[in-house]
């Protein structure tokens, strides 16, 4: 009988079987070795394959684990993750050790060619690993001239936050002192005097819906197991189809794998054949797990006039798939956009919402001169609610990347924090604070928890308020969509789009965003982003059609109206060393249920200049693909970027329905 973490004698015919629960047992059975408890096998199963073992080696070595220490025969999962790491762990370092010791001893050709496998091995992790700027490798030798230490810093934390507290760039950024067009009006939406864009105060804002469907505190992430992806993906596959079967109305799905030589419809996820950007020749639909267990099939896209897909889009295809390897889509079925929220309370008088979205300093130093002077925008213009999105401190500035700041990121970020709730107290504001998964001192997953800030003044608690990135939030009965992630351009970069008229790249993303109803539809996600799907699918889906979307891109800044919905891209407040824009709108809801009237184009007081419909948001020099469409909205069964009338929705009722948001704008800083 071997000792405990000894190799046991090879028994290649034996081992050779797939390792299956079924396997291990048999084995098990021979030495009287019996499992309590369901989870065990599993375990068992878990443990060959994590240490490359197979069912017999592993019955030898649990069997002189069992006997050298005298156990019971009855294999619990506490004795399981004993055996583990008093066998398993050590057998798995001594093998290693091993291996690194053969480096050094002479070898025949069976030895070479293994040692070529494990360099083989090597390689194929390296190239899975994060790369870096410089090599990741220290260095044995010390430098000529020695990097000087952090000198401590005598400024108090608490002091004023002025551009140099941190920064040891003290120069203010002299392209952003320089910057022209300050306050310009560069997109609009609406009709709206001078004097109307001031707030009236006692605004009441809140997360949209009850406590439990909001992400409200931290969580664990990085744990999550391929299982539970699939889990989450497979069911808002399965949500999104039955709202397509009865939108459309539909028989029901058939599988993807079989042939079929009369027209079929059939449910899936849009996805590539490649590691490559989806092009025409490289889409696959990834069938549903209950009509198609998940089976793959390549679409021939050319019988289609037009279309619009982007990697993880769920949708329903009708078409021929002749030989079960490749279907012949002749009829696509887009995604519904959820009912609007229909609040019960009147508005008690109009409201005005100001937007932003950092990064709130130049990338040439620290010095939040452009916070600064938004502050002194709130101060003048005294905004019912004032909404800030991350990143505060951004982790792709050139400071923070290169630790040159001269205090912790969390000090500087707590400080940050500080002047805007200071800033804003005087103008009474209700402040809402968006975190991003570019700022440097929060959790980088997404979704992404609020703020955690302890050190809240009392004073400022019923008026600041810390949510999640996404969020949904109600401002007066008002749904706002609220994401600093950028969206547009991960979903840009991905989708593809075939149309016979005019197609508007942006206006197709936002649609699909409302037609998919989720903040992130995109799968794979970009590689800025970690995703935890679990909660993706609890807190990043959307509970209602937004009336106002607001997703902030390092693209061109727009006010559009699609499918009813305002959707305000209101830029980057800085551009690099650059000054950028912010947004701002009005809201106004006379009665609950309140019908004005379409308000298709622009009315009479945009900007000198504009077309008819035009927000300026989109301009010649945009990205191929752009164009400067009106903001009536989509309707279901509109072509991609087709602009035809009002915005009834999928609800269509008596009116038109009116949006709460009847004027917005994109102004420069």
């Amino acid at each position: 009988m071997a000792e405990p973490g000894l190799e046991p004698e090879p028994e290649p015919e034996r081992d050779r079987e797939p390792v299956t629960a079924e396997a291990v047992l048999r084995e098990l059975r021979l030495f009287e070795l019996r499992c309590q408890g369901e989870e065990v096998p599993d375990k068992l199963v878990e443990l060959c394959l994590s240490h490359g073992l197979g069912p017999v080696a592993l019955a030898n070595e649990l069997l002189a684990f069992v006997t050298s220490k005298d156990l019971d025969l009855q294999l619990t999962p506490e004795g399981l993750d004993a055996f583990e790491h008093e066998v398993l762990a050590k057998r798995s370092s001594r093998s290693r050790r091993g291996r690194d010791e053969r480096w050094g001893l002479l070898h025949d050709i069976h030895s070479l060619q293994e040692l070529l496998d494990e360099e083989e091995e090597d390689k194929l992790l390296d190239a899975y690993a994060t790369p870096s700027k410089g090599s990741q490798k220290r260095s044995n030798s010390t430098p000529e001239t020695p990097r000087p230490k952090r000198a401590p810093s005598s400024r108090s934390p608490y002091g004023l936050f002025s551009p140099g507290s941190f920064s040891p760039s003290v120069t203010p950024s002299q392209k952003y002192s320089s910057r022209g067009g300050r306050g310009e009006v560069v997109a609009s939406f609406g009709s709206v005097q001078s004097p109307a864009w001031s707030g009236r105060g006692g605004c009441a804002v809140k997360l949209f819906g009850c406590p439990e469907e909001n992400l409200t505190k931290p969580y664990k992430f990085m744990f999550q197991k391929a299982l539970d992806v699939r889990e989450a993906l497979a069911g808002r596959v399965e949500e999104l189809g039955e709202v397509l079967r009865r939108h459309h109305g539909l028989d029901g799905f058939t599988s993807t794998a079989l042939p079929a030589q009369e027209p079929v419809t059939v449910l899936g996820q849009i996805t590539c054949d490649g590691n490559g950007k989806l092009n025409a020749k490289s889409v696959l639909l990834v069938g549903d797990r209950e009509h198609s267990g998940g089976a793959q099939v390549p679409l021939d896209l050319s019988e289609l006039p037009e279309y619009s897909l982007f990697p993880g889009q769920v949708v329903a295809l009708e078409g021929t798939n002749s030989t079960g390897r490749r279907m012949v889509v002749s009829k696509l079925y887009e995604g519904i956009p959820l009912p609007f929220h229909t609040p019960t309370e009147p508005m008690a008088e109009q409201r005005m919402v100001l937007v932003a979205c950092g990064p709130f300093t130049p990338s040439d130093g620290v010095a939040f001169e452009p916070l600064s002077d938004l502050l002194e925008v709130v101060a003048r213009d005294r905004p019912d609610v004032c909404i800030l999105l991350g990143p505060f401190l951004d982790a792709k500035h050139e400071q923070v990347e290169s630790c040159q700041l001269l205090g912790s990121f969390s000090d500087v970020f707590r400080l940050c924090l500080r002047t805007i709730i200071e800033g804003t107290r005087s103008a009474g504001s209700q402040l809402v604070l968006v975190p991003s998964l570019r700022d440097v001192a929060h959790d980088f997953v997404y979704p992404q928890p609020p703020f955690p800030f302890p050190d809240l003044p009392k004073e400022d608690r019923a008026r600041v308020l810390l949510v999640p990135e996404p969020c949904t939030l109600d401002i007066d009965g008002v749904v706002f969509g609220l994401t600093s992630t950028d969206l547009l351009f991960h979903m840009g970069a991905e989708e593809i789009s075939s149309s016979s008229g005019i197609s508007d790249r942006f206006t197709r993303i936002l649609r699909h965003i409302l037609t998919q109803r989720s903040f992130y539809p995109l799968y794979p996600p970009s590689e800025e982003l970690n995703v935890d799907y679990e909660n993706l699918s609890a807190f990043a889906a959307l509970p209602v059609t937004p009336d106002v979307l607001v997703t902030p891109s390092e693209l061109r800044f727009f006010i559009k109206d699609v499918l009813g919905c305002i959707c305000i891209n209101p830029g980057r407040l800085t551009k690099g060393q650059a000054g950028g824009t912010y947004g701002r709108l009005l809201l106004r809801r006379d009665r609950p249920g309140d019908h004005r009237g379409d308000h298709c184009g622009d009315q009479p007081g945009d900007q000198p200049g504009d077309r008819p419909g035009d927000h300026r948001g989109d301009q010649p020099g945009d990205r191929p693909g752009d164009h400067r469409g009106d903001h009536r909205g989509d309707q279901p069964g509109d072509r991609p970027g087709d602009h035809r009338g009002d915005h009834r929705g999928e609800n269509p009722r008596a009116d038109p329905r009116s949006s709460p948001c009847v004027a917005a704008q994109v102004v420069r800083i």
